[in-house]
């Protein structure tokens, strides 16, 4: 298997494939369990093109978790569902708030301050650092601003059913609509589909980071290595949808709500592997 090494354990024997992946790289286990992605992807230009329906279908399952990552994700549920999180109501009181900001009577109507107020607040899920959408916003005035902002929130929520909202959010994350507000990005974005479907996006609002994303929650917690968002084909708009859908049929049900069962998961992930 090459230089193929362990991430957990360091070691270089007992490694084998599990399958090979489009671009050239392999999915590879070692005796540990432990399942990741290893080798040099191929010329992007030399890659084969996949529809959007067999893109998803390939898209790793839950019953793709090796049964002993499935069961030590099991305990650690079990252990973190002994001590329930007090839930402060004002998230659920501002998350209706803005469930009726971003409907479609509400875009049209909504004070423009509003919509920068959500960009620079953390109730329910921490966006991070805004000084580019901030930047952005000042300089445009909030006229201009709340038009490019609404705009952008409306694409995503009520584009045409022709278009998989997945794609629209590709291009919202591209840059490559007129309209699209300066810096209202991933986290943004995210937010605001937790927002409007609170009971299936989980409030984990990047799909890959060094802090830990949904990818390195997937890998971390239950063992599967999702495609990286660089990968001809897998965009992230798309990985972003279909990673959400994936830890939700993962992580199951016994939580208050999809903020608990994320907060579980950034838990879990960073629970020891000795515990495996």
């Amino acid at each position: 298997m090459g230089l193929a090494m362990c991430p957990l354990c360091s070691e270089d024997e007992d490694i084998e494939l599990v399958r090979n992946l489009e671009g050239g790289r392999r999915l590879v286990k070692h005796r540990c369990g432990y399942t990741w992605e290893h080798g040099t992807p191929t010329d992007p230009k030399k890659q084969p093109s996949h529809s959007f329906n067999d893109l998803k279908a390939r898209f790793p399952t839950a019953e793709d978790v090796e049964p002993e990552m499935l069961e030590r994700a099991d305990r650690l549920k079990a252990q973190y569902l002994t001590t329930r999180p007090g839930f402060d109501p004002e998230v659920a009181a501002y998350w209706e708030k803005y469930q009726k900001i971003f409907s479609r009577e509400g875009l049209r109507t909504c004070d423009p301050r509003a919509l920068k107020d959500f960009a620079n607040s953390d109730i329910g899920a921490h966006p991070g650092n805004q000084s580019m959408f901030n930047a952005a916003w000042n300089t445009m005035g909030d006229a201009v601003a709340a038009e490019a902002t609404r705009q952008t929130i409306e694409y995503l929520l009520y584009g045409s059913d022709d278009e998989p909202r997945e794609d629209r959010l590709q291009q919202l994350l591209n840059g490559t609509k007129p309209f699209a507000m300066t810096g209202f990005k991933e986290a943004l974005l995210t937010r605001v589909l937790c927002v409007v479907e609170p009971e299936r996006f989980l409030s984990i609002l990047k799909y890959t980071t060094e802090a830990g994303g949904k990818r390195e929650i997937a890998r971390m917690v239950y063992g599967l290595e999702l495609p990286a968002p660089e990968s001809v084909n897998w965009t992230l708009g798309r990985l972003i949808f279909w990673s959400n859908d994936l830890l939700h049929a993962l992580v199951g049900e016994g939580f208050a709500n999809q903020q608990h069962s994320a907060a579980f998961l950034w838990w879990a992930k960073g629970q020891p592997a000795e515990s495996r």
